[in-house]
């Protein structure tokens, strides 16, 4: 109808997700704490941070974390579970040196909490998530609210910065994909410097599709460094001067083939445009930062799962005795996904949705608030921004009186 159409165009009419359920078939057999916890793939890059002794160069090394952290999405388009309230998961790593434990610590607005250490205590990451949803039509708009810190205790620097927004396009009828964009701002709190990186928009022609750019900057602004590079790829350092003069150049020719051929000014597609290229062109004297470990041959038919994810809800009989009983892992209906069994994750999914409801319902009547077991709301120490502050004694292994949510 015209005023749908009137509403597609405009985007003034923004309709809220959260609330509709969704059939089970558009998930993936992970929770949104697993996902999450994604963002430890590449924790390799915080212990190399951790090691040096240079702060511009601790920079870049928490500027590729940040991009790598987000890479996991790239063609992830299945949706994870909404975990439950007073949902945990946790992760220990240690090949990886880390270990971490999240908690969903609201149901409205649904907020997800995570801390994550260094096994030899060389970093604290922590952080609470809260994805603002927007349907756009065509397209769904998930905008990652609230703060992610990184703490490098042997340097005793703390940096903070939020994920880009994540746009996931054709959830009606084509062929779905992921764009991220905006800016992020990482800040060093205790040296001042910044690295601010453009996420880009595809655009029109698809030229800038998954790009990442910007610069290290100190606190009078002069750069330091420019950063460029694919958020589904790679990131690269390079001296300001030469990425300037580089950009320059590259505009004069884009504006030469402009010129040459008249753009279309149709209605921009929905469809996933094609980019120049597939890999990053090197600017000479660039430094690689981070490049992504690739996906495992069977990947598409495992929900574009990278290594890392695939393995998150593994469970042995050790560790089924160890896990407190809110864990993922222990999740009726990821489980029975997993297991290839969709009506009965379907079924189990609508059973989990109704039993929170009625546990809502009941401690409405007693006036009985939702207690949070192993995060306590407060500022953030850096940034002073509403956060969700780990309160310690996770690891202990001594649980009592844990809600009975599955």
């Amino acid at each position: 109808t015209v005023l749908e159409e009137e509403r597609l165009e405009l985007g003034l009419e923004i309709w809220e997700l959260s609330k509709i359920t969704m059939p089970v078939i558009f998930n993936e057999p992970l929770s949104f704490l697993q996902r999450l916890t994604e963002y430890m793939e590449h924790t390799y890059l915080i212990h190399k941070a951790s090691s040096l002794s240079d702060p511009v160069e601790r920079m870049q090394c928490v500027a590729a974390f940040a991009v790598s952290a987000v890479a996991s999405q790239w063609e992830r388009t299945g949706k994870p579970f909404n975990p439950l309230l007073g949902e945990t998961y946790e992760l220990v790593r240690d090949d990886l040196g880390f270990r971490l434990i999240s908690e969903q610590v609201s149901h409205h607005p649904p907020i997800s909490a995570f801390h994550a250490e260094g096994l030899n205590n060389d970093f604290i990451f922590h952080g609470s998530i809260y994805p603002k949803l927007k349907f756009w039509g065509k397209s769904v708009e998930a905008e990652p609210k609230g703060t992610i810190t990184l703490e490098l205790l042997e340097h005793n620097e703390a940096y903070t910065w939020t994920n880009p927004t994540c746009c996931v396009h054709n959830i009606i009828v084509g062929k779905l994909w992921i764009e991220q964009y905006g800016n992020v701002e990482i800040i060093n709190h205790k040296t001042g410097d910044k690295c601010v990186l453009n996420f880009k928009p595809c655009g029109l022609f698809g030229k800038e599709l998954h790009k990442v750019e910007g610069y290290i900057q100190d606190k009078s602004k002069k750069k330091l460094c420019a950063l460029y590079g694919k958020w589904t790829e790679c990131l690269y350092s390079v001296d300001p001067a030469t990425f300037d003069a580089y950009k320059k150049n590259d505009k004069k020719n884009t504006e030469e083939k402009k010129n040459s051929k008249q753009m279309s000014t149709s209605e921009e597609s929905d469809e996933m445009p094609v980019p120049d290229s597939e890999s990053v062109l090197i600017i000479p004297g660039s430094v690689l930062l981070w490049r992504i470990a690739p996906r495992p041959p069977n990947s598409a038919q495992m929900y574009n799962f990278t290594s890392f994810a695939m393995v998150l809800n593994e469970v042995d009989k050790d560790m089924e005795s160890v896990i407190p009983k809110t864990d993922c892992r222990l999740r009726p209906d990821i489980r029975a996904m997993e297991n290839g069994e969709i009506d009965q994750a379907s079924e189990e999914k609508k059973r989990l949705e109704e039993k929170q409801r009625a546990a809502r319902k009941n401690r409405s009547k007693s006036e009985e608030d939702w207690k949070t077991r192993w995060f306590h709301q407060g500022p953030n120490p850096y940034n002073g921004a509403q956060d969700w502050i780990y309160s310690g004694s996770y690891w202990d292994r001594n649980y009592f009186n844990l809600p009975d949510i599955y």
